[in-house]
């Protein structure tokens, strides 16, 4: 051994000694902790899927929108109403698409009486809740509208959402096919409020007793094939007839062959049944033998008659042996408003929108309630579909609205900021959006750069000479801009002030008007 082992000293950290941690060492252990803590409880901020924000721009167009619709709705004496975004399930029935069970399809909840509630899937069944309700409380007929968003509890993809906005209008306690006509010349008048020119849309009518009469003279009675003959004529517009026949028969394959792609089942008609199906949409239909047939052409003959005395040609309104709809309590009349224009999408490609509204006769829906026979017809327009086909056709959200004039703040006691106050409520109550600046006040230049962001027309400023002197700066800031492009030096900038003048506090709200109505002159070339 070389020389006597020294003694072994405890460390300082070993966890065993009560020694507590050296000060930074504590502190860093803290803040770790801290950080971690932080991590493990934050939550992650995510949007479900098939839902969307929705943004000023896209808000101002549907404003506009609904209420160039709720004008034309208001033009033919109909009142609006609304209801509730849940109902009891068992009130929704089996009114939804193509659906059995009373809760496929929606968002559900248990009450804490054990009762059932959904979102609503649609805005009809709701309404037949409300006049079966108050029945003997309304005038018949009943005639309303009403706007507002439902929910379907299906999977989402492009273009397909779990929420959105329907606006629908509806008669009830009408028996005569003159309300559903009516339907089809206000929906005509919908379109051209909007800006829809003849000939880029067109309101397509049928009956579903005329398809019922095709599915009596082809021996179909089972709803589940019903449907699915129903839905391969509603293909005519996708897929070429020799794809219609495989719908109707074997079935389909979504590659063309066996094995290739997804298969949809047919509806297993022979060849001679699903040629009278085909014969009906071209029009051959003198080989149907069917009261209810017969019944539905004539039906379809009466609103032809009407819709034409009221000067509304096939331009605008046409009788359309192809129109299903998809809805299994439509009971007579059904009717689809169809975008023919080719439009643009977002991406700039040519499109057909296709349908963004539609409805029909429902005589049965409030029944289910009163059991008693109540006729029922209504339209609803899908409000987001119409909206993005009109922005892209440069009908809707072109009066840009104009940014808030921004009062900056360049002193923060009591007295400044009561004059910077009373600047501002005297635009808003001029009419003139306008604001005061809420953020860091000691930092102007931030100010400044919070109001490019906002795309303010004006910045108010006023320091403490101002205030004594009674003045008041203006700065046009979309003049300074265009200006400020044209200078090479901070020096040249501060010494020219670009596009800032001063006037009595008294003239502010008269000379922000001035500058406005200069600024929108320039931008619209006048």
């Amino acid at each position: 051994m070389r020389g006597r082992q020294k003694a072994c000293r405890p460390h300082p950290y070993r966890l065993d000694q009560p020694r507590p941690f050296p000060g930074a060492v504590f502190h860093i252990f803290r803040r770790n902790f801290e950080i971690m803590a932080n991590k493990a409880s934050k939550v992650k901020a995510r949007l479900p899927r098939g839902f969307v924000d929705r943004h000023p721009a896209d808000i101002r167009a549907v404003n506009e929108m609904v209420e160039k619709i709720r004008a034309v709705y208001e033009r033919y004496g109909f009142d609006p109403i609304e209801t509730p975004l849940m109902e009891y399930t068992d009130t929704l029935g089996k009114f939804l698409p193509d659906q059995d069970r009373p809760n496929e399809g929606v968002f559900s909840i248990q009450d804490d009486d054990e009762q059932w509630m959904s979102l609503r899937y649609d805005l009809t069944a709701p309404l037949a809740r409300h006049v079966a309700e108050n029945f003997n409380d309304i005038q018949l007929p009943y005639r309303t509208y009403r706007a507002g968003w439902v929910f379907r509890n299906e999977k989402p993809g492009p273009g397909r959402f779990r929420q959105f906005m329907q606006f629908d209008a509806d008669t009830v306690g009408a028996p005569s096919v003159a309300a559903d006509a009516e339907m089809c010349m206000m929906m005509s008048d919908v379109m051209e409020a909007l800006g829809i020119a003849r000939g880029d849309y067109v309101i397509r009518v049928n009956n579903r007793k005329v398809l019922d009469g095709v599915m009596e003279a082809i021996g179909v009675s089972d709803e589940t094939q019903k449907l699915t003959v129903l839905r391969a004529i509603d293909k005519l517009d996708k897929f070429p007839v020799e794809e219609i026949v495989l719908l109707l028969g074997p079935g389909r394959w979504d590659g063309g062959k066996e094995g290739e792609g997804d298969f949809t089942p047919g509806a297993g008609l022979d060849a001679d049944k699903a040629q009278i199906v085909l014969d009906y949409v071209a029009g051959r239909n003198s080989s149907i033998e069917s009261d209810l047939f017969k019944s539905g052409l004539a039906e379809l003959g009466e609103i032809e008659n009407l819709i034409r005395a009221a000067g509304y040609e096939k331009d605008r309104i046409l009788i359309d042996a192809s129109v299903v709809r998809g809805l299994e309590y439509y009971t007579g009349p059904v009717f689809e408003a169809e975008l023919t224009a080719e439009i643009p999408n977002e991406k700039g490609e040519i499109v057909r929108f296709g349908s963004v509204g539609g409805g029909g006769r429902y005589d049965g829906l409030v029944s289910r309630f009163r059991g008693q026979p109540v006729p029922a017809t209504g339209f609803s327009i899908g409000v987001s579909r119409l909206m993005t086909a009109l922005k892209n056709l440069g009908k809707l959200g072109q009066d840009e609205v104009l940014a808030p004039v921004l009062v900056t703040v360049m002193d923060g006691d009591m007295e400044a900021m009561a004059k910077y106050q009373a600047f501002t409520q005297k635009l808003r109550n001029a009419g003139i959006r306008a604001e005061m600046y809420q953020g860091n006040w000691k930092k102007f230049g931030n100010q400044l750069k919070y109001a490019d962001r906002r795309g303010s027309p004006l910045a108010i400023i006023q320091g403490a000479d101002e205030r004594a002197e009674g003045v008041v700066q203006i700065k046009d800031l979309i003049e300074g801009k265009k200006l400020s492009a044209e200078i090479e030096s901070n020096e040249e900038w501060r010494a020219s002030r670009p596009a800032q003048f001063s006037v009595k506090e008294d003239e502010l709200v008269e000379a922000v008007v001035r500058v406005l109505e200069e600024q929108l002159q320039e931008r619209d070339g006048v």
